[in-house]
């Protein structure tokens, strides 16, 4: 019998008039309620006519995670007085409760993907609510915008409901075509806030690290917490490691029982924490239950702060759960949970004054995440490039691109980006495309239980006992009695009737390609002599850009990363592996190896060899150009020898390099080049056009025009000291309008000085021309030359050749500097013309004596 007592005191019952008003009106709804309302649990019933009168339908609820998928079904049929599997029941990945005469089905939103893609019509249901919408995972969104799409072309009768208790209520409306939007009012309690930050600096979170002071800080809060407050304490932390950390700080507390609730925790653990307790409880969680689950006796919120989201590094290949800071609206759902039954308090790990500078949501997973399962299920779904999605935010252009170019190089994708039949069937998977390549591929080359094997590990974070030897972890979850064991075993028997039950021909093992169906004839018998060498080609079908080989003292990735292995490793000294999981240590330049298994070179050319190439390298190295041919599997040299007869093109391009690298300077330029180079730049600086720019950056831009042909006839660096880089330099002058024939006139090498004596001009300064010439010689000269119209800078030398002045302007030399010059001079060098007026002197370049012979 129905528990009606329990079901007239959820506050949203008051919202089903407006509710089913919505969706006969319009077809869509947004639901917005806050928690301990009954969204997730009153309203399916009312929606499916459970709860007396309303039309009988079919309704799916699609909840983001197993476990809250789990107690909704349980919730809801307790409250009907039933079992589940009877008019409620469930399907999560590897386990469905659901009867004949089942009315309302809650699903993970994978399983809903999978569904839509093998039935996009959804035959036999009326309903679909999406629950907890606000969290923005990628597979809700995902699966929204293919509701709306059937809504929209298939099935006009389908009803939607987007629910959640914070969220973008007028996005959500507005991506369902105008859904009106139902809120429903809680009876919400006071939740009182303790800021509670920790007595010193803590490091802020790196990747998966996070800082052990902090940690012991939560533990500490969790003690304060129980000596000052009654009733169940719930601490949210961001992930299993910090949960195990956090009850090893705890210890025992008398009379309190600690458990630990993630996603990965035991059903038995997950349904004791939902179900009301005898004794007092402290509760570790993850993100699991900020949402949907009601955890009964809690009062008490203790909150880290932390959480755990999606990112990918595209340029390296590796791609993990980093931790961040949680948002505001993590907050206020972390907090409600302690006002769910009566009032409560949350104590927050950091100080008030950070609050406001929090991100006020969760990034969504979209912009974030590895996006090969998204492309590839908008391929399967005939729109490659998402483009004709209703999604709240688009895909990242970057993020779609290389998954494109993955899923295009493991044969799911055509060059169009349309779905191949192998696509569909890595699709109907319920695996990342990686792991469904390398569970199909996999399976042809070592056989399905192996392969399954390896999949299931590479499904799920291993625990950390188990080390960093894939062979190794392999036997110790096949002998292990834990709760992670246990899920392993249940994913390999899942992937062993996934892999029978895709639909077409076997995919058999072969080279990635762009093909549908590789080719038979690639396949190749893998060694199983070599330890490790069956489990690594499973993992490099998966990961090929991560197999490395031993380079030094660290492993080469064929993708270019680095990557280490940790001390006392099996792994140590193997000659290559295939790298399952790495992550990048603070402070370090390289990955560190997580997971691996070692293999020989064979095994890493078969599933790498899309990777595989052979060419003619010619290169600058070392300050001359090296020719070789060399075998790579991506960035691994795997053989070199020496070329003879390089192609004159390659070589071309090497000695390009070369002056690119090296400079000009490798051209031998003799004096006169020089000085050629120096007028050219003052008559480009003075004149432009026509005259060119033999700036280094410029002339090496222009190579084609002046170094050719010598450049061509060259092969090493030897050949480039021999081209006279002042005739090369000549091409580029101003031949066709005629001004070449005037360089001598406008940036003479050498002028005539009033003495008869031709002194070089210095163009070392383009901007200031330099004449240096002895003082006697410019008598009688009253301006100071120019040359294309510029002043040179006159320096004027003693006899003996020192400086003496320096002027642009002679004339006011003569008048103002020189007779301070010749007071100086005169008795030092009484053999040589001092006259008073120099303007008016004959100028000379000998002494007194030989001027009156």
């Amino acid at each position: 019998m129905p528990r009606d007592d329990a079901l007239d005191a959820l506050p949203v019952r008051a919202a089903l008039p407006a509710l089913n008003d919505a969706l006969d009106g319009h077809g869509a709804a947004v639901l917005a309620a806050p928690p301990g309302t009954g969204k997730t649990t009153l309203v399916p019933l009312a929606l499916a006519g459970l709860l007396g009168g309303g039309p009988v339908r079919r309704v799916v609820v699609a909840e983001p995670r197993r476990i809250a998928a789990r107690a909704a079904a349980r919730r809801m049929a307790w409250l009907l007085g039933e079992k589940v599997g009877e008019s409620v029941g469930y399907t999560v990945r590897g386990e469905r409760v659901v009867g004949p005469r089942a009315r309302v089905e809650v699903v993970t939103t994978g399983v809903l993907l999978q569904r839509l893609q093998r039935d996009q019509e959804l035959t036999g249901v009326d309903v679909v609510v999406l629950d907890e919408c606000h969290e923005r995972h990628l597979d809700a969104d995902t699966s929204a915008a293919f509701l709306w799409d059937v809504r929209e072309t298939l099935r006009p009768e389908l009803r939607l409901v987007a629910a959640s208790a914070t969220t973008d209520t007028a996005g959500w409306a507005r991506l369902l075509g105008g859904a009106p939007v139902v809120e429903a009012h809680g009876t919400s309690y006071d939740v009182e806030v303790v800021w509670a930050p920790p007595p010193r600096p803590v490091r802020p979170p790196h990747g998966m690290r996070v800082d052990p002071v902090l940690l012991a800080h939560v533990a500490s809060v969790v003690r304060r917490a129980l000596a000052e407050r009654s009733g169940d304490v719930l601490c949210f932390l961001p992930g299993v490691g910090e949960i195990v950390r956090v009850a090893g700080q705890l210890g025992e507390l008398g009379g309190v029982d600690v458990l630990q609730v993630h996603g990965r925790a035991p059903a038995a653990v997950q349904d004791a924490v939902l179900a009301p307790a005898a004794r007092r409880r402290v509760v570790l969680a993850t993100s699991v239950t900020e949402s949907s689950l009601t955890v009964p006796g809690v009062r008490v919120v203790v909150d880290s702060g932390l959480a755990r989201e999606p990112r990918v590094d595209h340029a390296r290949g590796l791609s993990a759960l980093t931790t961040v800071r949680a948002s505001q609206a993590a907050g206020r759902q972390r907090a409600g949970r302690a006002g769910r039954e009566a009032p409560g308090a949350v104590y927050r790990c950091w100080a008030q004054a950070e609050d406001a500078r929090l991100s006020p949501f969760p990034a969504p997973e979209i912009k974030v995440a590895d996006l090969a399962a998204f492309a590839l299920q908008a391929a399967c779904w005939g729109d490659p490039d998402a483009s004709g999605l209703a999604l709240l935010d688009p895909p990242p252009g970057g993020a779609m691109a290389a998954a494109r170019s993955l899923l295009t190089a493991i044969g799911a994708v055509d060059s169009a980006g349309r779905a191949t039949g192998r696509g569909v069937r890595l699709a109907r998977l319920g695996l990342h495309p990686r792991l469904g390549r390398a569970l199909l591929d996999g399976a042809a080359a070592v056989g399905v239980e192996r392969a399954a094997e390896v999949v299931a590990l590479l499904s799920e974070e291993a625990p950390r006992e188990y080390g960093d030897d894939l062979v190794a972890a392999l036997r110790a979850a096949r002998r292990g009695g834990d709760a992670y064991s246990g899920r392993w075993r249940a994913e390999v028997r899942r992937l062993r009737s996934v892999v029978a039950g895709v639909s077409g021909p076997p995919a058999g093992f072969s080279r990635p390609s762009a093909g549908d169906r590789p080719s038979a004839g690639d396949r190749r018998p893998v060694d199983g002599n070599v330890d490790g060498n069956v489990e690594g080609l499973v993992v490099a079908l998966a990961f090929p850009e991560r197999v490395a080989r031993l380079d030094g003292g660290s492993y080469l990735m064929v993708s270019g990363t680095r990557a280490e292995v940790g001390e006392g490793t099996g792994l140590r000294g193997a000659a290559w592996l295939a790298v399952a999981v790495a992550d990048r240590p603070v402070g370090r330049g390289h990955a560190r190896v997580q997971l691996a298994a070692a293999v020989d070179e064979e095994v890493a050319r078969l599933a790498a060899g899309v990777l595989l190439d052979e060419r003619d390298e010619v290169r600058w190295t070392d300050g001359d150009v090296v020719a070789r041919r060399v075998e790579r599997l991506g960035a691994v040299e795997l053989a070199v020898r020496p070329l003879r007869d390089a192609d004159a093109g390659l070589v071309r391009g090497a000695l390009l390099e070369g002056l690119e690298r090296d400079g000009l300077g490798l051209l031998r330029w003799s004096p006169d080049a020089h000085v050629l180079r120096q007028r050219l730049a003052f008559l480009r600086l003075r004149l432009g056009e026509p005259w060119p720019d033999v700036s280094d950056a410029s002339l090496y831009a222009r190579v084609d025009e002046w170094l050719e042909p010598e450049l061509g006839r060259a092969r090493r660096r030897g050949d480039l000291g021999r081209i006279d880089a002042g005739v090369a330099l000549g091409r580029l002058l101003p031949w066709a309008c005629g001004e070449a024939g005037r360089l001598d006139e406008l940036a003479p090498e050498r002028i005539t000085v009033p003495s008869g004596s031709r002194i070089r001009v210095g163009y070392a300064d383009p901007e200031r021309p330099v004449l240096a010439v002895k003082l006697q010689e410019m008598f009688g000269l009253q301006e100071s030359p120019r040359v294309a119209g510029v002043p040179l800078v006159v320096h004027l030398l003693s006899p003996a050749g020192r400086p003496a002045a320096v002027t642009a302007d002679l004339a006011s030399f003569w008048r103002d500097g020189y007779p301070g010059v010749r007071a100086e001079l005169r008795g030092r060098y009484p053999k040589h013309p001092w006259p008073e007026d120099p303007a008016g002197a004959e100028p000379t370049r000998y002494t007194s004596a030989r001027l009156r012979r």
